[in-house]
């Protein structure tokens, strides 16, 4: 429906360099180039002009980027309205989700998904926050379940719509028989002289504990780094020190350790968004999978869901 040379100039803006626009679109860097040359000759403007080794967007650039996220987003209303005039739910829903919110929120809304509307076809995909954004704007994924972080899309962004889906809050994960362990909840400032865990790869968790951890009052001494809830569980298990764990975050039940409530003005929460195309949200495939994710929010207990 749109000329695809503007979806290349959405994602070299995106990512910077042709080349990762060219991995992002799973094209290669000569055709991303050969592209934006044929669609600057065809509007006789000058789109990129080259700063050092690396290409920068022009003036003129940044004004046709504005049009082709209002024509994008105008396209998804076009697909919605006329997706309206099926009988029933049909087609492929695609649906990305990060690790914790696939556990506790996507996977059982899905399966939802597939017994009320069996000729919905569903592809769902683990991947984190940070990458879901791109999973969305190549059309790799229809709704992206992730957690926002400072550096990402703003609510005024023009290629996303964002539904808050659920407030999580934040435990403190400590082993059995730790002096916190019996507490049935205490403030972030009592673990303060802890060793801590940390999970630098989760960028917004880290973010989250460090910010959080301040605003207690103390800076967190992370002494060990894990990955995954499961290795931080582990650790934590015998005795390396203690982390902040999601509520929704999976743990083996073997592993001896306590998660212990927090309150007080620091208590850490992180709030699921789901993230659309800007102008699909009322295709009725991906209103119908909004719609089965924030049920599941409002069915558990131990998150706050988001009133819409």
């Amino acid at each position: 429906m749109i000329d695809p040379r503007l979806q290349t100039l959405r994602m070299l803006r995106e990512h910077g360099t042709v080349t990762a626009a060219a991995a992002a679109l799973h094209l290669t860097p000569s055709t991303v180039s050969q592209q934006l040359r044929q669609l600057a000759h065809d509007l006789d403007v000058v789109l990129l002009e080259q700063v050092g080794r690396r290409v920068q967007l022009t003036a003129a650039a940044h004004t046709l980027l504005r049009h082709a996220d209002d024509l994008f987003a105008r396209a998804e209303l076009a697909r919605a309205d006329v997706a309206a005039h099926r009988d029933d739910l049909a087609g492929v829903l695609r649906i990305s989700a990060m690790p914790t919110a696939m556990v506790a929120l996507v996977a059982p809304a899905a399966a939802r998904l597939r017994a009320e509307h069996p000729r919905l076809a569903l592809e769902i995909n683990e991947d984190e926050s940070r990458h879901c954004f791109d999973l969305l704007l190549s059309g790799e994924t229809d709704i992206g379940v992730v957690i926002p972080a400072a550096d990402g899309p703003s609510p005024a962004d023009p290629r996303f719509e964002q539904h808050p889906l659920a407030d999580e809050p934040q435990d403190l994960l400590v082993p059995v028989g730790h002096r916190l362990a019996d507490c049935a909840s205490v403030e972030l400032a009592a673990a303060a002289a802890e060793d801590w865990i940390g999970a630098p790869e989760r960028v917004a968790h880290c973010q989250l504990q460090l910010s959080a951890c301040a605003a207690a009052g103390f800076t967190p001494r992370v002494v060990h780094r894990g990955m995954d809830w499961i290795g931080i569980s582990a650790l934590v298990t015998r005795g390396f020190g203690v982390s902040l764990i999601p509520r929704l975050a999976y743990l083996p039940a073997e592993h001896d350790v306590v998660r212990v409530r927090l309150h007080g003005p620091s208590a850490p929460s992180r709030r699921h968004v789901a993230f659309v195309r800007r102008g699909s949200s009322t295709h009725p495939s991906i209103a119908a999978g909004l719609a089965a994710v924030r049920a599941i929010c409002r069915e558990r207990t131990d998150i706050t869901a988001v009133v819409i």
